[in-house]
C-alpha cells in the first residue's frame, strides 16, 4: 500500500519505519524542518513501564486542587483554562474512579512493556546508539512520602515489575552523587528501567526508514483529509526561515504555497493534540489537549568518574514530580504538567521549580549557563492510554495521544499498529486502547 504518516515526532517516525518494515511505500509529511522537533525535542528520556500509568487516578483531583496555590506545584492550571477545558476535566475526573484507573492502568502497561521489549529488538539489530543509561530510581524524601507511596509499590507488585525497596544508604550507593545535605528517607528503584535521547533515536530510526524506502516531506503541513478507498490529503508547503533552534524558543515564519491534493491508500495522523483539526471536518473528534511539560538540558561538569557527578541512569523526585536523567555528557531535568497557556510562554516558577531540584540532589554537577531550557505540548486524552487503530472513516487511521509517554509507547505503538493495517493479530491485546471506549 501507498500510505501516508502525518507527523513526524517519535510516534510518526516508528509508525513510518514499521510500515516500511512491511514493504509498504511510506510518505511521511511534517510541517517541521526535521523529525522529532517538538513534543518529543527534550522530553526526559525515561523508559519505566511500571511507572507508565493514567494520569486519571483516584485521589488526582485532591492532589490537584492542593498543588494549585503551591509554589512549586508539579500540576499548574489557571481559572481560565479550567474554563475552556472544562468538558476534559470532567471526562478525566470520571476516570479517575479506581476500576476505570485499574482497567487503563492495565492496558497501559501491557503496551509499555511491548515497546521496550520492541525498542530493545531494534536497538540490537539495527545496532542504534541514543545515549542510553541503565536504572531509575524514585526518590522519597519522607516518611510521610514513603507511606503515601505504598500504593504505587502495590501497583508494581500487581504488574510484576521488578523493584527494590531502597533505604537512604542503599539508594546513595546506587547513585553516589546525590547531594548528602538533601534528606532522604528511601527510594524504589527499577534496575530494569532505562533511560535514552528520544530525539537521537527518532534521527536514526528515520534514516533506517529512509534505507528501506521511505520518504520524509518536511515543511509540509497537511489541511485537510478526505476519507475514502483512496483517501486524499491537501498540503501546503511552508517556507521555514530558522530550523537552528528548538520550536518552543523562536517565532516561526511560514509562507504558504499553492495548496496540493494527493491521494493514497490509507493515512495514519500522528499529529498528537492538533489532529482535531483534520479529524473534525471528517465527522468526528478527540478529547485531546495539550498538557505542556518543561525541560533544562545542560552539560555535566567535567570527572573522570561518571558517578561522581549526576545520576548513573536517572532519578525521580516523587515530592516534586521532576526527573533528572543523564544523556552521554549532559544532564536534563524535566517535569512539570501545565494546562492552558502556549508553547512559547515559559512559566518562570515552574522553570525554577526544576533548578530547585537539580540543586537539590546535584548541586553543581551542570553547567547551567549553557542550559538550553524548551517547553513541549504533550497530546494528554483524558483517560491516559492512547488511540491505536482504524477510525471511523474509510481510509484513515489513528496513532496518537501518548501523553508524556510517547518515548515510553512509540516503538510498540507502532507496531501493533503496523500489524492491524497488515490484517495480521498484532503481538499483544490491544483492547481499551481503540476510540470506543471514547464513545462511552
Amino acid at each position: 500500500m501507498r500510505i501516508a504518516v502525518i507527523g513526524a515526532g517519535i510516534v510518526g517516525v516508528t509508525t513510518a519505519y514499521e510500515l516500511a518494515v512491511d514493504r509498504h511505500e511510506v510518505v511521511v509529511f511534517e510541517r517541521r524542518g526535521t523529525v522529532a522537533a517538538e513534543t518529543s525535542f527534550a522530553n526526559a528520556g525515561v523508559i519505566a513501564p511500571g511507572y507508565v500509568t493514567p494520569w486519571a487516578a483516584p485521589g488526582m483531583p485532591s492532589k490537584v486542587l492542593r498543588h494549585l496555590l503551591g509554589r512549586h506545584a508539579p500540576v499548574r492550571i489557571g481559572a481560565a483554562a479550567m474554563l475552556s477545558n472544562a468538558g476534559w476535566l470532567w471526562r478525566w475526573w470520571r476516570a479517575c474512579r479506581p476500576s476505570v484507573y485499574r482497567d487503563n492502568r492495565s492496558h497501559m502497561h501491557r503496551l509499555a512493556r511491548y515497546s521496550r521489549e520492541r525498542l530493545h529488538v531494534l536497538t540490537r539489530e539495527l545496532d542504534l546508539e541514543y545515549e542510553r543509561a541503565q536504572g531509575y530510581m524514585v526518590l522519597l524524601r519522607s516518611a510521610g512520602e514513603r507511606a503515601q507511596a505504598e500504593g504505587a509499590v502495590q501497583m508494581l507488585r500487581e504488574l510484576g515489575v521488578p523493584f527494590d525497596l531502597l533505604d537512604a544508604d542503599q539508594a546513595r550507593r546506587l547513585e553516589p552523587a546525590l547531594h548528602a545535605d538533601t534528606p532522604l528517607h528511601a527510594a524504589i528503584g527499577l534496575p530494569q528501567d532505562e533511560v535514552g535521547n528520544c530525539r537521537q533515536f527518532a534521527h536514526l530510526l528515520r534514516t533506517e526508514a529512509q534505507r528501506l524506502g521511505a520518504s520524509f516531506r518536511f515543511h509540509h503541513e497537511v489541511v485537510a483529509l478526505a476519507a475514502g478507498s483512496r483517501p486524499g490529503l491537501r498540503i501546503r508547503e511552508l517556507a521555514e526561515h530558522d530550523d537552528s533552534s528548538p520550536p518552543a524558543g523562536r517565532e516561526r515564519r511560514a509562507a504558504a504555497a499553492a495548496l496540493d491534493e494527493q491521494h493514497f491508500d490509507a493515512v495514519v495522523v500522528c499529529a498528537g493534540h492538533q489532529a482535531n483539526r483534520l479529524l473534525r471536518p471528517l465527522g468526528f473528534g478527540l478529547p485531546i489537549i495539550p498538557v505542556y511539560g518543561y525541560s533544562i538540558t545542560a552539560p555535566l561538569r567535567h570527572s573522570d568518574d561518571p558517578g561522581a557527578i549526576g545520576p548513573v541512569g536517572a532519578v525521580m523526585d516523587e515530592r516534586y514530580k521532576v526527573a533528572i536523567s543523564r544523556l552521554g555528557q549532559r544532564l536534563r531535568v524535566a517535569g512539570s504538567a501545565e494546562i492552558g497557556g502556549s508553547a512559547r510562554a515559559m512559566n518562570p516558577a515552574t522553570l525554577g521549580t526544576l533548578y530547585k531540584v537539580l540543586d537539590d540532589w546535584f548541586p553543581g554537577a551542570a553547567q547551567l549557563a549553557k542550559a538550553q531550557r524548551w517547553k513541549g505540548a504533550r497530546p494528554m486524552l483524558p483517560d491516559g492510554p492512547p488511540v491505536i487503530g482504524a477510525s471511523p472513516s474509510t481510509g484513515i487511521w489513528l496513532n496518537l495521544g501518548h501523553g508524556s509517554s510517547g518515548w515510553a509507547l512509540s516503538c510498540g505503538s507502532a507496531r501493533a499498529l503496523a500489524d492491524l493495517m497488515a490484517r495480521r493479530n498484532p503481538e499483544i491485546d490491544l483492547s481499551g486502547l481503540g476510540m470506543q471506549r471514547l464513545r462511552r
